[in-house]
C-alpha cells in the first residue's frame, strides 16, 4: 500500500487496485508546485533519479528521505501516511504493529515504533528491520541519532568512511553528517535507531527547506570509492 504505513497482513495482500500510491502523490504535490525533478532532487540533497524512482514507485524511500521530500514539497510527512501514534511510555513486543512504507512483501523496510508522542518530547525511536541488500540514499539532516544493531550487520557510512557494526554495535553521530547504511548480508537485519528528526509528522510544521533542513550530496554507497577505508565494528 502506498502513501500510507500499512501493517505486514495488508502488504502481503497487495495494493488495493485503483489506490493512489505514495509516489503518485508526491509527483502531483510537485507539480502543483510547478517544480521539476531536478529542483527537488537538489533542495532535497537527492539525486534526480532517487527522486524519479520514488515517483514511479521503483524505489520505496526511508522515513528520514520522505521527510527530506515532504519539506521541499511544504507538506508535513504525516499527510502521507498514518503512523501508530501512542501517549503511553510502553509498547508490548506482542502488541506493537510492524509497518511499511509499501514496496514488494518481504523486500520493503518495515518499522516498529517505540516512542511516544507528548508535548515537548524530542526522541523518536523505531525498530528498523531491513531486508537484504537494502541501501538507503545518502543524506544529511538537522539534529542527531543512534543506531544499534539488535540482530544481523549493517553496514553504515558516515561522511564517505565506512563501518560494519555487528549485532550489539552502535554508533551515535550527529544527523547533519552525510550518512547511508547497508545491509550487505543476505539476512534480515534489525536495528533500534532513535533519532531528533520528526520523522512520524506528530506536529513538527514543515520549514523552509532552505533554513530547517540541512542537506548536502554524498558518495552513494553504490559507487563509493574502492580506497574508502573499512572499519571492523569500534576497531580503527
Amino acid at each position: 500500500m502506498g502513501g500510507t504505513l500499512v501493517t505486514d497482513k495488508a502488504a502481503q495482500a497487495g495494493e488495493n487496485e485503483g489506490e493512489v500510491t505514495l509516489g503518485e502523490r508526491l509527483r502531483d504535490r510537485r507539480r502543483q508546485l510547478k517544480l521539476t525533478l531536478q529542483q527537488v532532487a537538489d533542495q532535497a540533497g537527492f539525486s534526480v533519479g532517487f527522486i524519479s524512482q520514488i515517483e514511479r514507485g521503483i524505489t520505496v524511500p526511508s522515513l528520514t528521505s520522505l521527510v527530506a521530500v515532504c519539506r521541499v514539497l511544504k507538506v508535513d510527512v504525516g499527510s502521507f501516511f498514518k503512523s501508530p501514534r501512542s501517549d503511553a511510555p510502553v509498547t508490548r513486543r506482542e502488541t506493537r504493529p510492524v509497518y511499511a512504507l509499501g514496496g514488494v512483501p518481504g523486500s520493503a523496510v518495515t518499522y516498529e515504533r517505540l516512542s511516544a508522542a507528548f508535548p515537548g518530547n524530542v526522541l523518536r525511536s523505531t525498530l528498523i528491520h531491513e531486508p537484504p541488500g537494502f541501501r538507503s540514499e545518502p543524506m544529511a539532516h538537522e539534529g542527531e541519532e543512534i543506531f544499534f544493531v539488535v540482530e544481523g550487520s549493517l553496514t553504515l557510512e558516515v561522511d564517505g568512511e565506512r563501518m560494519i557494526l555487528e549485532a550489539g554495535d552502535s554508533a551515535h553521530f550527529p544527523s547533519t553528517r552525510t550518512h547511508a547504511t547497508w545491509n550487505h548480508t543476505t539476512e534480515p537485519t534489525t536495528i533500534f535507531h532513535t533519532c531528533t528528526m520528526d520523522v512520524f509528522g506528530d506536529g513538527m510544521p514543515s520549514g523552509d527547506p532552505e533554513t530547517s533542513l540541512v542537506v548536502k550530496r554524498a558518495v552513494s554507497l553504490r559507487s563509493a570509492p574502492k580506497k574508502l577505508k573499512i572499519n571492523k565494528g569500534n576497531k580503527k
